[in-house]
């Protein structure tokens, strides 16, 4: 496990002039921050490392910019949008792909003729299916203002679903009261909602009574994570997190490769241990306990999982086929040891 150096208030002040730092009295409750290998305090701690960016790590890692059509929506699949309503969080991830824009001074909610020019975007496009609220943490927001995103995105007909992605359930759970679950419904849509969580220490007992509260109030709960160097970079954390979801209704659904974000690097491990971690887990868990293993090929070309034929190696390391069949290199120090991988990677077959 990797060291977690823990900051004088003069570094504080470096990292907080650079990126957001906030931690909830639940997150603080949890970890032991005298502890070098907390998991939980890894997460939300700043770090010197972070002031550390690399060539290849970028501003918008995964994209957004290049499918931004109006403030507040990203539409890169036919199907779905981001929906970013708010760009404020109840605690900064250390490894956040947002951090740039997301924050203390930021503009931390659309402005009403925004608002309402997303909501007009939604609507004048049938093939939307699905709108993901995201951010920011949209949990974050009052119910009432909940509410009324549920309801006025329910009466556009052709949104079937209306996802939410939070981590407030486990990090600020005290705010999932039964005001906001009763928000989420919204009549001629399904609510979901996606709970991020990296380490099973971070299911306490308010957590646990939050996740509870959503499920027993009718709405169906995915996960989300992301594979963390120093968090859940070994079998035995991976299948407690996962066992962990599924104890407390969450169908495990996405394990994310971590993306480049500036300051990042620290948490990053190789796909080559992705990979192998990934096998090792279905020795390990049953199919309701197995996440995907998922990669967002930088530059906004979409998500692809990485336990498949969208993978290979090639002079410049790794290249990733995105849904469209295009190849995209990607920067992986580690490229070499995939041809170990059982296999599953192809050298250079070509397209």
């Amino acid at each position: 496990m990797t060291i977690v150096p823990r900051l004088a208030a003069q570094d504080l002040e470096h990292v907080a002039r650079r990126y957001a730092v906030a931690v909830s009295p639940t997150l603080l409750s949890l970890m032991d921050p005298a502890d070098p290998r907390d998991p939980i305090a890894r997460q939300f701690l700043p770090s010197l490392a972070e002031l550390n960016t690399l060539p290849q790590e970028i501003a918008d890692p995964i994209g957004d910019g290049a499918h931004n059509p109006v403030p507040g929506i990203v539409h890169r699949h036919p199907g779905r949008v981001l929906f970013k309503a708010v760009a404020a969080c109840p605690v900064y991830c250390r490894f956040c792909f947002r951090r740039e824009s997301i924050g203390p001074g930021k503009d931390n909610a659309l402005a009403p003729a925004a608002f309402e020019a997303a909501l007009a975007y939604i609507a004048a496009h049938p093939e939307i299916r699905e709108v993901i609220l995201t951010g920011g943490d949209p949990f974050i927001l009052a119910p009432r203002r909940m509410a009324e995103i549920s309801g006025r995105l329910a009466a556009i007909p052709h949104v079937k679903i209306v996802r939410w992605h939070t981590r407030v359930p486990v990090t600020d759970p005290g705010r999932v009261t039964d005001e906001l679950v009763a928000a989420l419904h919204g009549a001629g849509a399904t609510a979901w909602v996606a709970v991020h969580a990296n380490h099973a220490r971070e299911f306490g007992p308010d957590a646990a009574r939050a996740i509870a509260r959503l499920a027993d109030g009718g709405i169906p709960l995915v996960s989300q994570s992301v594979l963390l160097k120093g968090v859940n970079d070994d079998v035995v954390s991976l299948a407690a997190l996962m066992r962990a979801f599924v104890e407390h209704r969450i169908k495990p659904y996405y394990l994310h490769h971590p993306d480049l974000a500036p300051g990042t690097s620290h948490f990053r491990t190789a796909i080559a241990e992705g990979l192998a971690l990934m096998a090792a887990l279905r020795r390990t868990l049953s199919g309701l306990e197995m996440p995907a293993y998922m990669l967002d090929i930088p530059g906004g070309f979409g998500k692809v999982p990485l336990e498949s034929d969208h993978l290979e190696m090639s002079e410049n390391g790794i290249r990733v086929r995105d849904m469209t069949g295009a190849w995209h290199d990607y920067p992986e120090p580690d490229a070499p040891a995939l041809i170990a991988l059982d296999g599953r990677l192809k050298a250079g077959h070509g397209e």
